[in-house]
C-alpha cells in the first residue's frame, strides 16, 4: 500500500531496494535496520531520548567488512566487481532484483547480512551518514544473529550518569537535531 499510494516521484526508480529505503526513512516498518558510518551519529542517537537518561546507552559497532566474507558467492562477487564493501540499491538489484530471490540466497545454515547505503533521499541521510543492514531471514533478529558471530561486532556503553555531559560536547561539536535533522522535524 505504501508502495501504491505513495507519490510517484517518492522512490528513485521502481526496485523493491528503493521503496524499502524510502519506506524505513519514513517509519515504516521494514526489514532494513538503520546504521550510521559516523561514531558521533551513533552516540548522538544513542543519548537521545530524555525518558531513558536513567538507563545506560549502547552504540553497537559491526565489521561489516568481515562480514561480507560469509555473504553467498554471488552477493561477495557484486561487492568484489565493484570493489566496495556496501552495497547500493543499484548493485543488490544486480544479484538480487527482488525480496525472493534475495532470501532464496542464503544456506540452509544461519543466513548472512548485507549492508545497503540508500540513495541520498534527502539531507538526513546525507548527515546521518546513514546506510542499512538487511538480514537474509525476515524471521531472524540481528542480535540473535550476531550472538553466533561474536567476533564481528562489540558494544560500547554510555553510562547513564554521563549521558548529559555527552549530549553537551555533541551539541558544542554541531552534532544535534538541526545539523542531523534538518527542517521542521530537527526543530
Amino acid at each position: 500500500n505504501f508502495r501504491k499510494y505513495a507519490h510517484r516521484d517518492a522512490a528513485p526508480g521502481d526496485s523493491v531496494w528503493n521503496w524499502l529505503s524510502v519506506a524505513q526513512h519514513h517509519g515504516l516498518p521494514t526489514r532494513l535496520l538503520d546504521w550510521t558510518y559516523s561514531p558521533f551519529v551513533a552516540i548522538h542517537f544513542a543519548t537521545a531520548k530524555l525518558g531513558r537518561f536513567h538507563v545506560d546507552g549502547v552504540v553497537w559497532c559491526l565489521d561489516y567488512v568481515e562480514m561480507n566474507k560469509i555473504l553467498p558467492e554471488r552477493l561477495n562477487a557484486v561487492l568484489l566487481d565493484e570493489g566496495s564493501h556496501v552495497f547500493t540499491v543499484d548493485l543488490l538489484e544486480c544479484a538480487a532484483p527482488d525480496l525472493e530471490t534475495f532470501d532464496r540466497l542464503a544456506d540452509e545454515g544461519e543466513g548472512f547480512v548485507v549492508f545497503l547505503e540508500p540513495p541520498s533521499l534527502d539531507e538526513r541521510i546525507v548527515n546521518q551518514f546513514a546506510f542499512f543492514s538487511l538480514l537474509s531471514n525476515p524471521r531472524t533478529a540481528l542480535d540473535s544473529w550476531l550472538a553466533h558471530h561474536p567476533e564481528l561486532y562489540r558494544r560500547i556503553i554510555i553510562p547513564a550518569e554521563l549521558k548529559w555531559e555527552v549530549r553537551d560536547k555533541l551539541d558544542q561539536a554541531n552534532i544535534n537535531e538541526r545539523a542531523l535533522l534538518p527542517g521542521l522535524d530537527g526543530l
